[in-house]
């Protein structure tokens, strides 16, 4: 679906580490889908000829020394001016010709984000073993701790407004970007959606650099963090109930002792007891605290989101 969008400055970014099976092929994909796109390869310090075929095929080519794609989504983000982007890997998985698709339903709908789903129509080997149960797993934690979430939350191919990419802080450093991305939409309430895109399998010669369980413990360790940095009153909650009920199951033997002789033999539990207790309520007070330092952070981010000129149909012209 080739789409026309002369009235907007469309940028595909690609980041990039050994594709040089793949990455030609991905930008001449991209250029016949979106002809006034500018496509943007980050190589993030291949070791084969990636950049040469980059620019072989076209694109703008860029380098990002410090490894990591959460590294290069931020150089990214940081360094290109446009009022749409679309991210996406250089390694031909995502289908280039469904870019359209995704363009259309952000600027139509007026959404900041939307997210290419691949778990309903992908090629048999697309994701390796492991990665689609890994996938559903990681989503049920993120839709556990935040309350909502989107069915694929790892895909790395998104269609982003300019309000969404500049208002994106790029904290992370890895594979966990993704979860990063997904985060700040739900935390900010940003108009987001999803659309089913194939997803296909590695080119012959290319290699995922995804470690599955490492990577995966980084992600799973990343959604733990936003839980606790952007839900600290739920997080400090839970550790103080386990506190607590610790603290009330040591207690009751030495209370009832207690109640029938007048004595409290085992003074260390009861102390253990007692340490357990107030280190609950300290648990309680701290993510009371923390809640309301987030609830101004995020009115501060919300405010300079909404700063940030609004995605009009119309674009530039």
């Amino acid at each position: 679906m080739v789409v026309e969008l002369s009235n907007f400055r469309v940028a595909v970014i690609l980041p990039c580490y050994n594709e040089e099976a793949a990455i030609g092929q991905t930008v001449q994909e991209f250029r016949a889908t979106i002809p006034e796109a500018v496509i943007y390869v980050y190589d993030n310090n291949s070791t084969d000829d990636t950049i040469a075929c980059a620019r072989a095929a076209g694109a703008v080519v860029r380098c990002e020394h410090r490894q990591g794609k959460g590294q290069v989504v931020r150089r990214m983000f940081a360094d290109v001016e446009a009022d749409i982007y679309v991210l996406a890997d250089g390694d031909g998985t995502y289908a280039a010709d469904h870019a359209g698709v995704l363009i259309r339903k952000l600027i139509d709908e007026g959404l900041d984000m939307v997210v290419g789903s691949r778990l309903t129509t992908y090629e048999g080997q697309a994701f390796r073993r492991g990665h689609r149960f890994g996938n559903d797993l990681l989503t049920g934690c993120l839709g556990l701790f935040f309350g909502r979430t989107f069915s694929d939350i790892l895909s790395g191919y998104r269609v982003l407004s300019r309000r969404f990419v500049k208002s994106f802080p790029a904290l992370s450093t890895g594979f966990e970007t993704e979860i990063e991305l997904t985060v700040h939409a739900l935390e900010l309430r940003m108009p987001s959606a999803e659309q089913v895109t194939p997803y296909r399998s590695r080119l012959e010669g290319s290699v995922s650099k995804l470690r599955t369980y490492r990577d995966g413990l980084r992600i799973l360790k990343e959604i733990l963090t936003l839980f606790r940095e952007e839900r600290p009153l739920p997080f400090f909650s839970i550790i103080a109930s386990i506190l607590a009920l610790t603290a009330v199951i040591l207690a009751i033997p030495v209370f009832i002792t207690y109640l029938q002789t007048g004595l409290v033999p085992r003074f260390p539990t009861a102390i253990l007891a007692t340490g357990l207790m107030i280190l609950s309520s300290l648990s309680l007070t701290c993510g009371l605290i923390l809640e309301t330092v987030t609830r101004g952070r995020r009115e501060m981010k919300r405010l300079f989101y909404l700063s940030l000129p609004v995605l009009e149909k119309q674009g530039k012209g």
